[in-house]
């Protein structure tokens, strides 16, 4: 199937300015106007096209022009502003992404519109390990429940998250930790040819960033950072509303960052990495130690009944008021804010964002991390620095991946 695009940069601008809604004609005339000292300031994440400034006509042919390629629709008039009514313009409503969120232990799909409102959201235990095909082909299995629900009829993109590095050129990841088998798998090229569409890849932690950037806390925020706390550890680095990758991908790897050479063997093969501190698997380890040496009576009743621990007993444990998992959670969050300080320290974000599987520890997690982060850091970076767990629970993986095809399909 073929998507329309875009065919010069102000069409793909002003479908940018569309993903926030519909928007009449004037307000669109306004918001393409030669800036001027009290204008409207453009969005996070939207780039405005040159020359400026966009004239009237040409704003309306270009809206036409879209109207005709299908990637756009009128919409009846706007409000009155003291004269002849302006008519609103809007996405199409057929437009349909899938946002793919492979995770280290599930795997969510869902279906948006153009304004990435989801329409439909499945989700199952699927393990990383278990490889690339087998992965997938759940992926395939749930998009396919989703049509089969009516959700859409055909997609006109896919964005994917993966818990690892991305060669985002290439579409593949490279060398993942905990992803044996996936490197160099053309994940890219394999849902795009699945699921008839355009798709791309990234790294797990920079698609909920785009989620908070699209519809979380970082909506007006153009500097931020967002640092998933699950399975692994990472960073997503938003620089003046756009991912920061790095020149290969690697950007906001920093559950890899040394916190102690004489630590414990990380699943990247080096020692002492934070991941390998504070991150799910390490923090379900240290549960199951505290548990058998007898000094926590409650995991040690969770891990008789289960065989097993994970990070959710640690805070059911913590919240029964068990002073070993209070002291687990407080470790490792003071851990997690000697890093974060340095990055704060150093990048001087706007917002700190923290979320993933182990952020749901909640509040004594991150009053931990605050309290190394204002005390370690800068008074002039934390000044004005809100630290906040993640509104948007298991939304922002998805969500953040159809803005990622989003910003693919409207470009040219």
């Amino acid at each position: 199937m073929k998507t329309n695009r875009p065919e010069d940069s102000h069409q793909a601008a002003l479908l940018r300015l569309m993903r926030d809604g519909p928007r009449s004609r004037a307000e669109l005339a306004d918001l393409t106007a030669d800036p001027t000292p009290g204008s409207p300031a453009p969005p996070p994440g939207v780039a405005y096209p040159h020359p400026w400034p966009m004239s009237r006509s040409k704003l309306n042919a270009a809206l036409d022009q879209l109207v005709g390629l299908g990637l756009a629709e009128t919409d009846g008039l706007a409000a009155s502003r003291g004269g002849r009514r302006s008519g609103l313009v809007r996405l199409s409503r057929d437009t349909r992404f899938a946002g793919i969120d492979v995770g280290a232990t599930s795997v969510d799909v869902a279906v948006t519109d153009g304004e990435l409102r989801v329409l439909g959201h499945v989700t199952e235990p699927c393990d990383i390990r278990s490889g690339p095909a087998h992965v997938l082909d759940r992926v395939l299995v749930l998009a396919g429940k989703l049509r089969e629900q009516g959700v859409f009829t055909q997609l006109h993109g896919a964005g994917i998250g993966v818990p690892g590095p991305v060669s985002f050129a290439e579409g593949v990841p490279v060398v993942p930790p905990i992803m044996p088998g996936w490197d160099r798998y053309p994940v890219r090229e394999t849902v795009s040819q699945e699921l008839g569409c355009p798709a791309m890849l990234d790294n797990d932690v920079n698609i909920m960033a785009l989620g908070e950037l699209h519809a979380g806390l970082a909506r007006q925020v153009g500097d931020f950072l967002l640092v998933k706390i699950g399975t692994g550890i990472g960073c997503g680095i938003v620089v003046d509303g756009k991912i920061y990758r790095g020149v290969s991908g690697s950007a906001g790897d920093i559950g890899h960052i040394c916190v102690d050479q004489l630590g414990p063997v990380c699943a990247c093969g080096n020692t002492g990495c934070l991941e390998a501190y504070s991150g799910g698997a390490a923090l379900a380890r240290q549960a199951q130690a505290v548990a058998s040496s007898g000094a926590s009576p409650y995991l040690a009743e969770r891990l008789a009944a289960a065989g097993t621990l994970s990070a959710e007993d640690v805070a059911a444990a913590a919240a029964q008021g068990d002073s070993a998992a209070v002291q687990l959670i407080r470790d490792g969050g003071h851990r997690i804010g000697q890093v974060l300080a340095g990055l704060v320290s150093f990048f001087n974000p706007g917002l700190l964002i923290i979320a993933g599987g182990v952020a749901r520890l909640g509040h004594l997690l991150l009053a931990e991390i605050r309290s190394v982060v204002y005390r370690r850091s800068l008074p002039l970076a934390t000044g004005d620095l809100p630290i906040v767990l993640s509104e948007l629970n298991d939304t922002a993986g998805v969500v953040g991946a159809a803005r990622l095809i989003s910003d693919h399909v409207y470009s040219v």
